[in-house]
């Protein structure tokens, strides 16, 4: 895989620098919503988030009332169904069973509409349907780290920063993805933090959506033997050469996907 640091591409282009990302639609650093006290600009907000779907879209008319926005983050196989709001951008722990919703069919980054019942402690699924089948991958301990990687991270190094971005480009100069590194955070964990959803992804998938249109795409949270940096790579094409090429290098093989 090859990439390159200068690009005159006007999709995505180096100018979108990760802090530029965790900037966008007034976001914070930790990729929550940003308050604001303001009544007038607070349903303004809301008007715009009631118009557009979890990746900045407009929101198709077939969505009822009660339907919430949620993004997968884990599922039962992975010891529990974990969503994140992608209203309050709160995660939401489920209960482990009593769902009506056949959220053993869910794969991690499936951006969803679901009804939940907050009847108990533990909410369980009414009902699901999938809006786009993005996926997540989070991988730890990754060996080797690859090249376009190592470079970001260490021109981050050099200049004194804690996160650096970069396009990355197939062997033909064609954009395939956008790569980011952050600093490890040794005690509350960034990797951690990507993977439970405390620190969204979310601003970084926007931030692609917004430049190459909506589609499904295929996100890689990997941290390196040694854990002094996360990387977050997001492959343009769900099932394409990039992303084949990540899967078989850190092998995590691409899981059946039932509801697609």
């Amino acid at each position: 895989m090859t990439d390159e640091r200068d690009s005159d591409d006007d999709r995505i282009g180096d100018d979108a620098r990760t802090d530029d990302i965790w900037r966008t639609e007034d976001r914070s650093a930790s990729g929550r919503a940003a308050a604001d006290d303001g009544a007038d600009d607070a349903d303004s907000r809301d008007g715009d988030a009631d118009s557009r779907d979890g990746d900045g879209r407009t929101v198709d008319a077939d969505r009822t009332d009660d339907e919430t926005e949620y993004r997968v983050l884990a599922t039962p196989m992975d010891d529990g169904l974990r969503l994140l709001d992608r209203q309050t951008f709160e995660p939401v722990v489920t209960a482990e069973d009593g769902h009506d919703a056949p959220v053993g069919d869910l794969r991690p980054g499936y951006l969803v509409d679901a009804v939940l019942d907050w009847s108990s402690p533990d909410p369980t699924v009414e009902s699901v349907s999938v809006r786009r089948p993005t996926l997540y991958v989070f991988a730890d301990g990754i060996d080797p780290v690859f090249e376009a990687a190592r470079e970001t991270w260490s021109d981050a190094r050099a200049a004194g920063d804690s996160m650096n971005s970069r396009v990355t480009r197939n062997t033909d100069n064609e954009v395939n993805g956008v790569l980011y590194v952050f600093a490890e955070d040794p005690t509350n964990g960034t990797f951690e933090a990507f993977r439970d959803g405390t620190r969204p992804v979310e601003p970084l998938v926007d931030r692609v959506n917004e430049q190459e249109g909506s589609a499904p795409r295929e996100v890689f949270v990997l941290r390196p033997e040694g854990g002094e940096f996360v990387v977050v790579t997001i492959a343009l094409a769900k099932g394409g050469q990039f992303a084949d090429t990540l899967r078989e290098t850190y092998d995590r093989p691409r899981p059946p996907e039932p509801l697609e």
